[in-house]
């Protein structure tokens, strides 16, 4: 759980704290299946796969989605949070390691709230991409 964060804390630049997910298991696949109720076989039955010409099975991309939400309100209480999108650039396959890094770009008062913007990148253990993305926080004040 994210400790209190402050917006006077933070500065452009700053470094949110790396989540390394992984190695990714075939289970993983399935159980999340069950939890998202998709049931593409193309997630979790290699044969399905190969006969569509992939190598094998690939995880569902929403789940390392959620490893990328679960790094941000690691850090950020999610009740702070107020935008949080993503771009699908890679698969990720069984075996893969997941790091969620991310920095912030932006700081700025804006309607009466302290706001700022990160980008975020999900990449596997050889640095291919998975997910690009940013997210928008209104961090309360010390004072």
């Amino acid at each position: 759980m994210a400790q209190e964060i402050y917006y006077e804390d933070i500065n452009v630049g700053d470094a949110m704290p790396e989540l390394v997910k992984g190695p990714i298991q075939k289970l993983q696949h399935v159980m999340y299946a069950g939890a998202s109720g998709d049931f593409n076989p193309l997630h979790t039955d290699d044969d399905f796969a190969k006969a569509i010409g992939m190598d094998g099975v690939i995880a569902h991309g929403m789940l390392i989605m959620g490893f990328v939400g679960q790094a941000i309100t690691s850090w950020i209480p999610r009740k702070y949070l107020k935008k949080f999108g993503v771009r699908f650039a890679g698969m990720t396959k069984p075996n893969n390691t997941i790091t969620v890094t991310g920095k912030v770009t932006d700081r700025r008062v804006e309607a009466g709230e302290n706001l700022i913007t990160c980008e975020v990148v999900a990449q596997d253990e050889n640095g291919d991409v998975k997910i690009t993305g940013h997210f928008e926080a209104a961090l309360p004040s010390r004072g």
